[in-house]
């Protein structure tokens, strides 16, 4: 009994030290995890028009355990030039840093610290109402705290143009993911940008998410979002992810 029980322990190290994933959430831009999300969200412009956001790719590869590259690739459909267009919004490129020395604790919370920036190609259809026509860099800081279930991840993040129409945004995130039983998770990542080309506008907006992992690398996930505030990008939207961890 004490050899199958020594056996059942080794694999489980062995299992959660090769699947990073299993552990880690990769709703949160700061995890550990290798994986490629395929999603589809419906946003409720204001006024009569509506967006379907198709993100071909969302996902991150672990270059080294210091080192995450995340990326996506939206493609939009939308009505809002008064016809129904469709065409690449934009690729983004995320290398994400975490200095070893700047992991530990703070007071019951275990943290990390990371670094990185973020680059974005526009896909150039802006004419049909697709992205912004702005190809943008974007540092970023963030930091994970983390205790027991719980995972808060508070990240600052600045957008200017490198070529294209004028771009200053410097863009607040709070996400909070709660682990749940049997594999489920919930997630609430709100987002304050103030766009300071626009008489520093607050196109502010919140994403409530639940997901399920059927197999350590397989799950699934619903989206609720809401414009908040006079500068709203759009109403309400909804939204359905596909995980691949590996």
């Amino acid at each position: 009994m004490n050899k199958i029980l020594t056996v059942n322990i080794l694999a489980l190290v062995l299992f959660t030290s090769i699947n990073p994933a299993y552990a880690e959430n990769a709703s949160n831009p700061l995890a550990a995890v290798n994986n490629t999300d395929m999603r589809l969200q419906y946003f409720d412009l204001q006024g009569s028009a509506d967006r379907y956001d198709f993100w071909a790719a969302d996902g991150a590869v672990m270059l080294t355990p210091k080192l995450k590259l995340k990326y996506e690739v939206h493609y939009w459909d939308t009505d809002v030039t008064g016809s129904r267009e469709g065409g690449l919004e934009s690729v983004h490129v995320k290398p994400i840093y975490f200095p070893e020395k700047m992991v530990g604790m703070l007071g019951e919370w275990k943290y990390k610290l990371a670094v990185g920036g973020e680059l974005i190609i526009d896909g150039g259809n802006e004419d049909d109402g697709i992205g912004s026509g702005s190809d943008q860099i974007a540092p970023l800081v963030g930091m994970a705290l983390a205790r027991g279930n719980t995972v808060v991840v508070p990240l600052m993040q600045h957008f200017v143009d490198i070529d294209g129409p004028d771009v200053n945004t410097t863009a607040f995130r709070m996400i909070v993911i709660q682990s749940l039983p049997n594999k489920y998770w919930a997630k609430l990542d709100a987002i304050v940008p103030v766009d300071w080309e626009h008489d520093n506008e607050i196109p502010a907006t919140i994403e409530a998410q639940l997901g399920k992992m059927l197999s350590p690398s397989f799950g699934l996930y619903g989206d609720a979002l809401f414009g908040v505030g006079t500068d709203r990008p759009f109403d309400w939207g909804v939204g359905l992810g596909v995980r691949f961890n590996y």
